[in-house]
């Protein structure tokens, strides 16, 4: 099947591993340029050499997305390299750990410029290159959490539900200008997080952290496994393409039936 996104060019956050990496291989495979950015220049280095295989351009930039500073330089690099883009995906981001009682203001600072104001800046810093070129798409990789919140990561949960709304909110604002705005919420993705606290939690529980993460899938998905970061990259690269042209302004959960609500 022809996703019809060749030459494009993508700006994915958090682009040097785990789920960001897997949807810029994805969209590498599919011949769209890519401006990876990420705050570890070691790792951004290693993800551009694995990707050099592919036959696009690719571009890396270091940034802390969490800073406004670094935004305005990522956005003007974008310009400077490649025109502006066709394709943001807003996907950086990370599990927290607290209880609301004793959770400090700047935890939840913080990870408000993480997961909501990172997105509204960069949609914003790109919005108009995109006008320029016809129409864009904007992916804000969410959470389950955002609908179904886990007990111990309260600020992650608030978080990710208020980039859903935000997404659904810009979608109405751009689809007038051809830009198409969703929100993708994953369940169990087995990314270097969850294997690092497998390790962990599987110490604590006298199991291997094989065993812990078998457990996790089979309490809450009833597919019985986690996905792997490459199957959750798929689904973006097909909401990515003009095939997906009349999603607008929703949330698509990819999450092997975890949710326990209906949407």
């Amino acid at each position: 099947m022809d996703l019809q996104l060749n030459n494009k060019v993508a700006l994915i956050t958090g682009g040097s591993m785990g789920i960001g990496f897997a949807i810029a291989e994805a969209l590498a495979k599919e011949g769209v340029h890519l401006l990876i950015t990420a705050r570890n220049a070691e790792r951004l280095k290693l993800a551009v050499e694995k990707l050099s295989t592919y036959a696009v351009n690719i571009k890396s930039f270091v940034a802390d997305i969490t800073q406004t500073h670094d935004i305005v330089s990522l956005a003007k690099f974008a310009e400077q390299s490649f025109g502006g883009v066709d394709i943001l995906i807003n996907n950086a981001g990370t599990g927290t750990n607290e209880k609301i009682a004793e959770a400090s203001d700047e935890k939840w600072y913080y990870y408000w410029d993480l997961h909501v104001m990172a997105a509204i800046r960069l949609s914003r810093a790109l919005l108009p290159s995109m006008k320029q070129r016809g129409g864009g798409v904007i992916l804000n990789n969410a959470s389950i959490c955002a609908k179904q919140p886990i007990g111990y990561e309260p600020i992650y949960n608030t978080t990710k539900a208020a980039l859903v709304m935000m997404s659904k909110c810009l979608a109405e604002e751009v689809i007038k200008d051809n830009i198409r705005v969703n929100a993708i919420n994953p369940g169990l993705i087995r990314t270097e997080a969850w294997e690092n606290a497998a390790v962990e939690e599987g110490k604590k529980q006298g199991i291997s952290a094989e065993d812990f993460l078998q457990n996790i899938a089979k309490e809450n998905a009833p597919i019985g496994r986690f996905a792997s970061p490459e199957e959750l990259a798929h689904f973006f690269v097909f909401l990515c393409s003009p095939l997906a042209s009349y999603c607008v302004g929703s949330s698509y959960y990819v999450d092997g039936g975890w949710l326990k609500v209906t949407t």
